[in-house]
Protein backbone atom coordinates (compact mmCIF):
# COMPACT_ATOMS: atom_id res chain seq x y z
CA UNK A 1 0.00 0.00 0.00
CA UNK A 2 2.54 2.53 0.95
CA UNK A 3 4.31 1.90 -2.27
CA UNK A 4 1.24 2.44 -4.59
CA UNK A 5 1.08 5.73 -2.06
CA UNK A 6 4.41 7.06 -3.45
CA UNK A 7 3.48 6.13 -6.46
CA UNK A 8 0.68 8.26 -6.96
CA UNK A 9 2.65 10.93 -5.15
CA UNK A 10 5.12 10.73 -8.24
CA UNK A 11 2.54 10.46 -10.67
CA UNK A 12 0.40 13.79 -9.49
CA UNK A 13 2.74 15.43 -7.17
CA UNK A 14 3.05 18.98 -8.45
CA UNK A 15 -0.11 19.09 -10.14
CA UNK A 16 -1.83 21.42 -7.51
CA UNK A 17 -1.06 22.31 -3.26
CA UNK A 18 -4.79 20.60 -2.81
CA UNK A 19 -3.75 17.15 -4.22
CA UNK A 20 -0.28 17.58 -2.99
CA UNK A 21 -1.74 17.83 0.63
CA UNK A 22 -3.66 15.62 0.59
CA UNK A 23 -1.97 12.64 -1.42
CA UNK A 24 1.11 13.79 1.72
CA UNK A 25 -1.86 13.45 4.20
CA UNK A 26 -2.35 9.99 2.56
CA UNK A 27 1.35 8.98 3.25
CA UNK A 28 1.56 10.24 6.10
CA UNK A 29 -1.68 8.45 7.43
CA UNK A 30 -0.18 4.85 6.08
CA UNK A 31 2.74 5.19 8.06
CA UNK A 32 0.70 5.58 11.45
CA UNK A 33 -1.39 2.82 9.97
CA UNK A 34 1.58 0.64 9.33
CA UNK A 35 3.01 1.46 12.72
CA UNK A 36 0.13 1.12 14.34
CA UNK A 37 -0.48 -2.41 12.69
CA UNK A 38 3.26 -3.57 13.59
CA UNK A 39 2.59 -3.22 17.24
CA UNK A 40 0.66 -5.64 18.73
CA UNK A 41 2.36 -6.29 21.76
CA UNK A 42 3.35 -2.50 23.01
CA UNK A 43 1.06 -1.50 26.06
CA UNK A 44 -2.19 -0.50 25.80
CA UNK A 45 -1.93 3.20 26.41
CA UNK A 46 0.77 3.63 23.96
CA UNK A 47 -1.18 1.74 21.44
CA UNK A 48 -4.17 4.05 21.98
CA UNK A 49 -2.44 7.09 21.76
CA UNK A 50 -0.77 5.87 18.15
CA UNK A 51 -4.69 4.74 17.22
CA UNK A 52 -6.00 8.29 18.20
CA UNK A 53 -3.25 10.05 15.67
CA UNK A 54 -4.48 7.30 13.41
CA UNK A 55 -8.22 8.31 13.46
CA UNK A 56 -7.43 12.01 13.76
CA UNK A 57 -5.53 12.09 10.60
CA UNK A 58 -7.73 9.57 8.58
CA UNK A 59 -10.54 12.10 9.70
CA UNK A 60 -8.78 14.62 8.04
CA UNK A 61 -8.17 12.98 5.12
CA UNK A 62 -11.18 11.95 4.33
CA UNK A 63 -12.91 14.77 4.64
CA UNK A 64 -10.24 16.75 2.51
CA UNK A 65 -11.32 14.26 -0.44
CA UNK A 66 -14.93 14.69 0.14
CA UNK A 67 -14.99 18.55 0.20
CA UNK A 68 -11.85 19.61 -1.16
CA UNK A 69 -9.69 16.99 -3.72
CA UNK A 70 -13.13 15.33 -5.64
CA UNK A 71 -14.75 18.91 -5.72
CA UNK A 72 -11.84 20.33 -7.56
CA UNK A 73 -11.27 17.13 -9.64
CA UNK A 74 -14.87 17.37 -11.15
CA UNK A 75 -14.43 21.16 -11.79
CA UNK A 76 -11.85 20.56 -13.97
CA UNK A 77 -13.67 17.79 -15.76
CA UNK A 78 -16.40 19.93 -16.39
CA UNK A 79 -14.02 22.87 -17.49
CA UNK A 80 -12.89 20.66 -20.33
CA UNK A 81 -16.17 19.62 -20.89
CA UNK A 82 -15.40 15.70 -20.68
CA UNK A 83 -18.29 13.64 -20.09
CA UNK A 84 -17.16 10.37 -20.17
CA UNK A 85 -14.18 11.27 -17.44
CA UNK A 86 -17.38 12.33 -15.53
CA UNK A 87 -19.12 9.16 -15.86
CA UNK A 88 -16.07 6.80 -15.16
CA UNK A 89 -15.57 9.41 -12.25
CA UNK A 90 -18.84 9.20 -10.58
CA UNK A 91 -18.44 5.21 -11.16
CA UNK A 92 -15.06 5.57 -8.70
CA UNK A 93 -16.88 7.67 -6.55
CA UNK A 94 -19.12 5.35 -5.44
CA UNK A 95 -16.21 2.93 -5.28
CA UNK A 96 -14.58 4.94 -2.76
CA UNK A 97 -17.98 6.26 -1.11
CA UNK A 98 -18.59 2.96 0.04
CA UNK A 99 -15.67 2.57 2.07
CA UNK A 100 -16.44 6.07 3.79
CA UNK A 101 -18.62 4.57 6.56
CA UNK A 102 -16.56 1.89 7.53
CA UNK A 103 -13.77 4.20 7.85
CA UNK A 104 -15.86 6.30 10.51
CA UNK A 105 -17.56 3.56 12.09
CA UNK A 106 -13.45 2.23 12.59
CA UNK A 107 -13.32 6.08 14.13
CA UNK A 108 -16.06 6.25 15.96
CA UNK A 109 -15.86 2.66 17.53
CA UNK A 110 -12.36 3.67 18.63
CA UNK A 111 -13.20 7.52 19.89
CA UNK A 112 -15.68 5.84 22.30
CA UNK A 113 -13.69 2.89 24.08
CA UNK A 114 -10.80 1.82 25.25
CA UNK A 115 -11.29 -1.66 24.48
CA UNK A 116 -8.54 -2.79 22.00
CA UNK A 117 -9.39 -6.59 21.98
CA UNK A 118 -10.49 -6.01 18.20
CA UNK A 119 -8.25 -3.58 16.97
CA UNK A 120 -6.15 -6.20 15.00
CA UNK A 121 -9.28 -7.61 13.25
CA UNK A 122 -10.55 -4.32 12.86
CA UNK A 123 -7.15 -2.70 11.43
CA UNK A 124 -7.01 -5.59 9.34
CA UNK A 125 -10.47 -4.88 7.69
CA UNK A 126 -9.74 -1.02 8.12
CA UNK A 127 -6.21 -1.88 5.83
CA UNK A 128 -8.82 -3.56 3.12
CA UNK A 129 -11.01 -0.57 2.91
CA UNK A 130 -8.20 1.92 2.21
CA UNK A 131 -6.49 0.12 -0.26
CA UNK A 132 -10.05 0.27 -1.78
CA UNK A 133 -10.32 3.79 -1.47
CA UNK A 134 -7.06 4.67 -3.00
CA UNK A 135 -7.25 2.77 -6.12
CA UNK A 136 -10.60 4.44 -6.67
CA UNK A 137 -9.34 7.70 -6.16
CA UNK A 138 -6.09 7.26 -8.12
CA UNK A 139 -8.56 6.13 -11.15
CA UNK A 140 -10.29 9.35 -10.46
CA UNK A 141 -7.55 11.71 -10.47
CA UNK A 142 -6.30 9.99 -13.72
CA UNK A 143 -9.65 10.32 -15.72
CA UNK A 144 -10.43 13.31 -14.24
CA UNK A 145 -6.74 14.93 -14.16
CA UNK A 146 -4.39 13.43 -16.17
CA UNK A 147 -6.48 13.41 -18.68
CA UNK A 148 -6.84 17.00 -19.04
CA UNK A 149 -3.37 18.16 -17.51
CA UNK A 150 -2.01 18.80 -21.16
CA UNK A 151 -5.28 21.24 -22.19
CA UNK A 152 -4.75 22.72 -18.97
CA UNK A 153 -0.90 23.24 -19.43
CA UNK A 154 -1.64 24.90 -22.97
CA UNK A 155 -4.34 27.21 -21.73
Amino acid sequence: MLENCNGAKERWGGVSQIIDRWLHERQEMLVKYCALSETQTEDSDERGTRLRRLCQIMVDYVSAGHFEVYDQLVREGREFGDEQALKEASERFKDVDATTEQILDFNDKYQETDDLSTLDADLSALGEALEARFSGEDRMIAVLHDANKDLAQAT
